[in-house]
């Protein structure tokens, strides 16, 4: 482990990736890189360098996915309401990390995240900041942080938003990174190629 944070780590892998596959056969998160390496795995490998406990939040169904999130490491929570979106799937992440001090969360479509922007996000939460987010050539990225003044707003979370009203609310620790990754998701197979 690089740095062991205090965070408990969220892995977001609930989503439908219809851009991916619009007949929804395949799911993008078990998709292989170019190396071989499922998309999701890879992910949870890089948030677990960081985080020794790591919540990786599945829709009801994703079977083989739970098992490979299991296999790497996380422990699976199944959200019921992961089909409102991504604040449903966080809220039920942080319902069920109840004696978590902060959480870092980060996206199971991005497996090439720096390992080293996952730790300075960590040590800026570690550190007392209270939002955390990397930013490369200006824009925000994954992973973000979030300090446990924020637990009631994450649990009210709901609908496709996510926390994104959080960062326009509140002050932002923004860490300025040469880590394209964070931006960086597989939306489609051209995405996978290009990792």
């Amino acid at each position: 482990m690089a740095y062991a944070s205090l965070a408990t780590g969220i892995l977001l892998a609930a989503g439908f990736g219809s851009r991916f596959d619009p007949e929804g056969l395949h799911n993008k998160l078990l998709a292989r890189m170019p190396d071989g390496t499922p998309v999701a795995h890879e992910a949870a490998h890089r948030l677990l360098r960081v985080t020794s406990h790591v919540l990786a939040v599945v829709r009801p169904g994703s079977d083989a996915l739970a098992r490979l999130l299991n296999d790497a490491g996380c422990h699976v929570v199944f959200a019921s309401a992961a089909e409102r979106g991504m604040g449903a799937s966080l809220a039920a992440a942080i319902d069920a990390s109840g004696d978590a001090e902060g959480w870092i969360v980060a996206l199971a479509d991005m497996p090439r995240i720096d390992t080293a922007t996952i730790e300075a996000v960590a040590r800026s939460l570690d550190g007392g900041a209270s939002l955390v987010a990397p930013f490369y050539q200006g824009q925000r990225g994954h992973p973000v942080g979030f300090g446990i003044a924020h637990r009631d707003a994450l649990l009210a979370l709901d609908g496709d938003a996510g926390a994104r009203a959080l960062f326009m609310s509140h002050e932002v620790t923004r860490l300025d990174v040469d880590d394209a990754g964070i931006l960086r998701d597989v939306d489609t197979p051209e995405d996978l190629g290009k990792l």
